[in-house]
């Protein structure tokens, strides 16, 4: 007989019904703790959550754009290299991909993926990773905060994230948290923040014409920008593309036929690196930047909160006056004769002990050394005076600019630093003489090696540019152009000791010209003449109306351009000649715009009556003469350059400095060439005249400008006479018979 063993341990009704109960109170209390977390979390228990106000208006740093004219950006100022886009800016591939791989049910939740998520605390408690934040939940976190390490802060973390995700689905569109998303997102090194900054450094690019294949690399970095990298780690980076394209496959967004085409093709990178120097303009950009800052400081616009803006963070886009295309054609026309100009500078300067044969050489050496940021930094790093020189004279390898791009070459650095000392500098400006927009404007060689701006920043004698500023005064006191005076020495008295300018027995006409060719040829003696007439006060008074703000001493050589002016000053002060006697003030910013689109300025630009319209008009005629028959013949004979152009060149004492002033009725460009310091120049007229160094950057330039029919500057536009005639007779013939009273009305009455 088998005995019945009762289980001791099987679990009774009440058994069963008291664990369900701890069970249910379990979760019952999970739930009610998980609100109660969510309920002091909404009331900023755990720290304060962003208003709605910041959701609109997130605290990411952004690049503030400088834009052309012609809505290209130039570049832009930064601390995190990031610009905003919308979603029209967007291609539809990046947006598959996005959403394929971070977030495949995006447009079905709320904001949280209850799916997932609860998922997450487990795995956040035992220091495990886990993937269940949703793409509204990883915008919550790149716009306000940093991920905690610490486990516990992270859950209360992730419950922000939460709340922060709700009120973002509640108030934007999907479209619109997928733009912010993708506009505050980290695409790792080389300082890449958001999808139009990773666009333009890796494929050059934008983000509207991504492909499939690009826009699967790009979001293939978002989750690991740095193992994904397709710079230092392309291998990983091949991998992540060809698993993103397998997701936007799984999805729908891609067919399997088009996954495999595009898993075969290389990364394809057209990468760009992103510097403060790089793109076009960076003279311009530089001294916009302490621009904008100032008019900001002057006018005292400042943020909602009173505090001022920063370019580097604020997103503010500058709109400016400059032609993307003409600034491309300046900075061409700079490389290819400057490059050319070097070998002349350098074969004329070879096997000369450059020691004995400069002025100053060791002033200029010791000067060029104390300046060095390398000078500095060892200064910086407590090093004697004896070691720094030391130093200076023992082999480093540097790097070097030249125009065929930088080198990295092994050399002391004292010859580093008479090396950049020979070499030529060059600026350019161009601007529309009606209404003042600055088109073009190249203030140096190279950015990256040799910052300071020669365009604004820096003066240089001007020379024989000065000269018309003189004649405009004569004729505006009624001398005609066709005047003949005797090419000899005239002495001027009563401004100090006696005055009379040197001439070049080569390059003086001898006997009686006219004013028209005593300018086209830039002769010395007439225009010392003209000056006793007219007396240095009127001429400085009508230099300072047509802008040039340096100083101007009132002594009779300034008819030969012996004080400083900037190539941004010369530019303006010639825009007068071509626009009927009016100075319009350079402009070269539109409007300044804040990244919501609010507009914190618009600039007016002043305009002065400097001239009288006439005397703006015959000296046009004075000017196109220097092209016709004078110095800057070459422009035509050359360059093939026969329509309506004026200009003047300029050589300054010994060479120092190169000029050339050209105007066009829709045009007025300045070019400057020469060397950082005076004393090293051409040792040859010459080469060094401005003619050679300077007129031919603009020869290129024109040619370049007229090529392209869209910017709209014509060969068969000619300056215009005013609308009241001109009473100066620019006749030559008709002047010389009234002069000598042979005119038919003179022989009728018998005079």
């Amino acid at each position: 007989m088998r005995t019945l063993h009762i289980n001791k341990n099987k679990l009774t009704p009440q058994d069963i019904r008291r664990y369900n109960w701890y069970i249910w109170r379990t979760v019952i209390a999970g739930f009610v703790f998980v609100a109660l977390m969510i309920a002091l979390t909404v009331f900023d228990v755990f720290g304060q959550l962003p208003a709605f106000r910041d959701l609109e208006n997130p605290k990411s740093n952004q690049a503030s754009e400088v834009i052309s004219s012609d809505k290209k950006i130039l570049g832009t100022y930064y601390i995190q290299n990031r610009s905003n886009v919308t979603f029209k800016e967007l291609s539809p591939n990046i947006i598959n991909a996005l959403v394929a791989t971070e977030d495949k049910r995006f447009y079905d939740h709320s904001g949280i993926d209850f799916g997932r998520s609860f998922t997450i605390f487990l795995h956040l408690l035992v220091g495990q990773k886990q993937g269940g934040s949703t793409i509204t939940q990883q915008l919550a976190l790149n716009l306000f905060s940093e991920r905690a390490a610490n486990p516990f802060k992270r859950v209360i973390q992730k419950m922000q994230e939460w709340v922060t995700a709700v009120k973002l689905e509640r108030h934007y569109t999907k479209q619109e948290i997928l733009t912010m998303y993708l506009n505050t997102v980290d695409f790792g090194a080389y300082n890449t923040f958001g999808i139009k900054s990773a666009a333009r450094t890796y494929f050059n690019t934008t983000p509207d014409k991504l492909t499939p294949d690009q826009a699967a690399l790009l979001i293939g970095m978002v989750n690991g920008p740095g193992i994904y990298s397709p710079i230092r780690h392309p291998a990983n980076a091949i991998k992540r593309r060809n698993l993103v394209l397998n997701r936007m496959d799984e999805q729908g967004y891609l067919s399997g036929g088009q996954v495999e085409e595009f898993k075969q093709k290389p990364l394809g990178l057209d990468f760009h690196q992103n510097n403060h120097f790089d793109g076009p303009a960076p003279y311009f950009r530089s001294v916009l930047k302490k621009e904008v800052q100032k008019i900001f400081r002057d006018q005292n616009i400042f943020r909602a909160d009173g505090t001022p803006y920063d370019l580097d963070r604020d997103g503010l886009k500058i709109y400016t006056t400059i032609d993307a295309t003409m600034q491309q054609y300046a900075e061409e026309a700079q490389q290819e004769y400057m490059r050319n100009l070097q070998v002349q500078f350098n074969d004329h300067w070879r096997g000369q002990n450059l020691a004995k044969s400069i002025h100053n050489f060791k002033f200029l050496m010791n000067q060029g050394m104390l300046k060095s940021d390398r000078y500095k930094q060892l200064k910086m790093e407590g090093m004697s005076d004896e070691d720094i020189k030391t130093n200076f004279n023992t082999k480093d390898t540097l790097n070097l600019f030249t125009w065929h791009g930088n080198i990295d070459t092994l050399m002391r650095p004292i010859d580093s630093i008479l090396y950049c000392k020979m070499l030529l500098r060059n600026a350019l400006m161009s601007m529309d003489p009606t209404t003042g927009y600055v088109k073009a404007w190249v203030g140096g060689t190279n950015f990256e090696h040799f910052k300071y701006d020669q365009v604004k920043n820096g003066t240089r004698q001007v020379g024989s540019t000065a000269k018309p500023f003189t004649y405009a005064v004569a004729i505006d006191n009624g001398f005609s152009p066709c005047m003949k005076i005797n090419n000899v020495p005239d002495t001027i008295r009563g401004y100090g000791p006696p005055w009379c300018p040197r001439s070049s027995p080569s390059e003086t006409l001898k006997g009686l010209i006219t004013l028209r060719q005593a300018l086209a040829h830039s002769q010395n003696w007439i225009t010392a003449h003209v000056m006793g007439e007219v007396k240095p006060e009127p001429v400085v008074e009508l230099i300072k109306k047509m802008g040039i703000t340096s100083a101007v001493p009132p002594y009779p050589s300034i008819c030969l351009g012996t004080f400083d002016a900037s190539v941004f000053e010369m530019t303006a002060a010639y825009s007068v000649f071509a626009n009927h006697g009016l100075w319009t003030e350079p402009t070269y910013i539109l409007r300044i715009e804040d990244k919501n689109g609010n507009v914190l300025y618009n600039h007016t630009p002043k305009v002065v009556q400097a001239m009288n319209p006439q005397t703006a008009y015959v000296m046009t005629y004075m000017l196109k003469g220097v092209i016709e028959e004078g110095t800057g013949s070459r422009l035509a004979y050359k360059y093939g350059l026969r329509n309506p152009i004026g200009g003047k060149t300029g050589t300054t004492q010994n060479n120092s400095d190169g000029w050339f002033m050209g105007i066009t009725p829709q045009l007025v460009t300045g070019v400057w060439t020469g060397c950082e310091d005076r004393d090293i120049a051409f040792q040859s007229t010459r080469l060094g005249e401005g003619a050679n160094s300077a007129l031919p950057i603009f020869a290129l330039y024109m040619k370049k400008v007229y090529a392209n029919p869209a910017l709209g500057i014509k060969k068969t536009v000619d300056f215009d006479a005013p609308k009241t005639g001109v009473a100066i007779q620019l006749d030559c013939g008709q002047y010389t018979q009234q002069q000598q009273g042979t005119t038919e009305v003179e022989k009728k009455l018998d005079f």
